[in-house]
């Protein structure tokens, strides 16, 4: 047998490498398998890259449109080759870092796939390393459609993200958080872009309040939308793709499908070390993160509802501090916010206004533009929203959602409020700096007793 640890990661994504961290920071003998690059998905291949070319959507949007500001840009254009080496750079310079991470805090990086042994050790090619404690962090693939496979034109986010030229028109399957920051990056690029949901709105798990407000900025973006629509009869050519949808049919450069994802459990030898699965495929696991062989803990898009980047950071810290015998709390998964990075951008935590009536609750509503606050006018960020859904008879913020250009950073003071057990009445006497677009987070919150001063 190779060398021993008193944890293994397998997997050193955004869940993976924090939980090699914080493990080696309590002073434990860590490892961490890994079959590509530091950082995993998310770094390289997912969150990372999105984020890059939607600034760089964003940049030359605003060039082209910022004449009323003072602004005039002639002749602004894309260089594809530039953003797809930046896009690379950043990638490349985020990976390192997470390397040296490691190296810091004296994290062992074992290169190759890992799976488990009977006894609940891991082997990685032909060596098998024994574990005290092993964390499953091996994300998520993706799903195409039934009876289509992933190839040169049909895509999944990944290729969608790295195409080697721009396409004319592309259209995206699947319009939940990464279908739509797909559609507005290209769309803004100055792509022709259909965007298909099967379900009955585009960003199915958000408040219909808040959609509305991308649904009318999506049409002002290059961007078709098509609802209650699945897509059928995909036909994949040398240089196009056709295929149906609803009744109508379409030919497009490239079609990339973005609705849906399943657990990366396949070769991870799961059945044979005794860890169950949830009838939905995932892992079943304690608050804590341990499967039902005890020596094992699962984090990430493996576990629970959400599959997001920071839920899985903070499940990995939750799962080898308990692995420890350190104190620790398990996470909150109501309390795990959404993040989608299009234009505008959309954030929420807890419970959309429909879904806390459909729970019981007796539901009383603060919402708020943001062009009532002064930065929103300063800042061009007049056309978003704060939506609060609160319990009438305590005052218990239920659910909190956002609309705006700087929402997925507006929704951390939500989420503290609700987590430190705050009313949308102590939310409305919190004194924020003006003028900022966070005003807008108090101002809803009074709207909800109907005395905001400027809605």
């Amino acid at each position: 047998m190779a060398d021993s640890f008193d944890v293994i990661v397998i997997g050193g994504g955004p869940g993976g490498y924090v939980a090699a961290i914080r493990s080696a920071q309590l002073g434990r003998k860590t490892a961490v398998v890994e079959r590509d690059k530091p950082g995993g998905r998310c770094l390289n291949y997912a969150c990372i890259p999105a984020k890059t070319v939607l600034h760089t959507a964003e940049l030359y949007d605003q060039a082209r449109n910022s004449a009323e500001l003072g602004l005039v840009v002639n002749d602004a254009s894309i260089d594809w080759d530039a953003l797809g080496k930046r896009r690379a750079s950043v990638s490349d310079s985020l990976s390192g870092g997470v390397k040296m991470l490691w190296d810091k805090n004296k994290v062992t990086t074992i290169e190759g796939a890992g799976s488990l042994t009977s006894d609940g050790n891991v082997k990685v090619g032909d060596e098998v390393y024994e574990a005290g404690t092993v964390v499953l962090a091996t994300g998520s693939v993706s799903l195409p459609i039934p009876g289509v496979e992933f190839g040169d034109r049909v895509l999944d986010t990944w290729g969608a993200w790295s195409l080697p030229e721009q396409p004319k028109k592309i259209a995206v399957v699947g319009a939940g958080a990464s279908g739509c920051e797909i559609a507005s990056a290209y769309g803004r690029l100055g792509t022709e872009v259909l965007l298909i949901e099967m379900l009955d709105q585009i960003l199915p798990a958000e408040d219909k309040d808040i959609v509305r407000v991308v649904e009318r900025a999506f049409k002002k973006q290059n961007i078709a939308t098509s609802t209650g629509t699945p897509v059928e009869n995909v036909e994949a050519g040398d240089s196009s793709v056709k295929f149906t949808y609803g009744d109508s049919s379409a030919e497009v450069d490239y079609l990339c499908v973005a609705g849906g994802r399943a657990p990366d459990v396949e070769a991870l030898g799961l059945s044979e070390a005794g860890v169950e699965l949830e009838e939905n495929g995932k892992v079943k696991v304690d608050e804590y993160g341990r499967t039902s062989n005890p020596k094992v803990y699962a984090i990430g898009d493996l576990v629970n509802a959400k599959a997001l980047a920071h839920k899985a950071s903070e499940e990995g810290v939750v799962a080898v501090e308990h692995a420890s015998g350190t104190p620790t709390h398990p996470v909150d998964q109501k309390l795990v916010a959404g993040a989608t990075f299009c234009q505008p951008q959309v954030a929420s935590v807890g419970l959309t206004e429909a879904a806390a009536k459909e729970a019981g609750y007796d539901v009383k509503v603060g919402k708020l533009k943001l062009g009532a606050v002064g930065g929103a006018t300063v800042y061009d960020d007049r056309d978003g929203l704060v939506k609060l859904v609160v319990d009438s008879k305590y005052g218990e913020i239920l659910g909190a959602h956002i609309v705006g250009n700087r929402a997925c950073d507006m929704i951390a003071e939500l989420v503290a409020t609700m987590a430190l057990e705050g009313g949308y009445q102590e939310l409305a006497r919190i004194v924020h700096p003006h003028p900022t677009i966070s005003e807008a987070i108090f101002e809803a919150a009074r709207t909800v007793d109907g005395w905001a001063t400027h809605a």
